[in-house]
């Protein structure tokens, strides 16, 4: 036993990850993923649908688990779920950019294995749409293309008085940024609470549930509307979901899932 301990001690990282990435392999049913990958490779469009446990494994926060960002004790004096609401926004602009340039968004956050497994599907076979919950700009750095972000992006801005456009890198990460051309206060193109969805941007999501004929649901509660109403257009037999806990959404799902993302997706993408 003595000689085994030190002999792991003085594993690379690398081949730590691998004997990790194995027994995660091992404890899964291998019959359900040959399953669903045969779904995949059987499909001729498949809907992904994602939420923020799609983005943990790269340290983004998600909102509602046991360690999400709802159920942290929040720094001023409000919940977090109160100041990513659109009332907050406007009374309290300095306070709201104060957290969300702290805790919203992450420039150096990289892509993960669920990200990438993404990516590289869309590259090999281009019969793929991902509709995401998130905000982090994640699914594009990994390569993906055919994304649309229902609750928009950390990385897209407007003013709210000319409507100028702005990236990211237009801005600061401190303070209330302003707008250049008018003074105006520029506002995040992400959707707060009380404030409606782009439309054009959820129709085209509708219209890739109708299209799909596999649907998988990964990283997310389900417990967000409209997005968690988004099943009820896709109209073909198979559901896949992945998620760490049980959702509400789950009786309704062919394959259920509860394991790590990254290691699924890899598994029922990947040749």
């Amino acid at each position: 036993m003595f000689f085994y301990i030190i002999y792991i001690n003085n594993l690379y990282a690398e081949d730590i990850s691998l004997v990790v990435n194995m027994f995660i392999i091992f404890s899964m049913d291998l019959t359900k993923i040959a399953e669903v990958k045969k779904l995949v490779k059987d499909a001729h469009f498949i809907l992904f649908l994602g939420g923020a446990g799609v983005s943990t494994a790269s340290g983004i926060l998600d909102f509602r688990s046991e360690k999400g960002l709802y159920n942290l004790e929040s720094k001023y004096g409000e919940s977090y779920e109160t100041m990513l609401s659109h009332d907050y926004f406007i009374r309290h602009t300095d306070k709201f950019y104060e957290f969300y340039w702290d805790m919203m968004v992450d420039r150096a956050a990289l892509p993960n294995k669920a990200h990438i497994a993404l990516a590289d599907f869309e590259k090999t076979h281009k019969k793929i749409v991902v509709v995401t919950q998130n905000i982090d700009g994640l699914h594009q750095k990994a390569g993906s293309k055919n994304v649309l972000e229902v609750h928009g992006s950390t990385f897209r801005y407007h003013c709210m008085d000319c409507d100028r456009p702005y990236s990211l890198d237009d801005l600061s990460l401190n303070g209330v940024p302003k707008c250049p051309k008018c003074g105006g206060i520029i506002k995040p193109d992400v959707t707060l609470y009380q404030e409606a969805l782009d439309g054009d941007t959820y129709m085209m999501a509708i219209e890739a549930a109708k299209r799909a004929d596999l649907l998988i649901i990964g990283g997310t509660s389900m417990r967000v509307y409209p997005i968690a109403d988004l099943p009820r257009f896709y109209s073909s037999e198979h559901i896949v979901m992945i998620n760490k806990e049980e959702t509400p959404f789950d009786s309704r799902c062919d394959y259920v899932f509860h394991e790590d993302i990254g290691e699924v997706l890899s598994l029922i993408l990947g040749d």
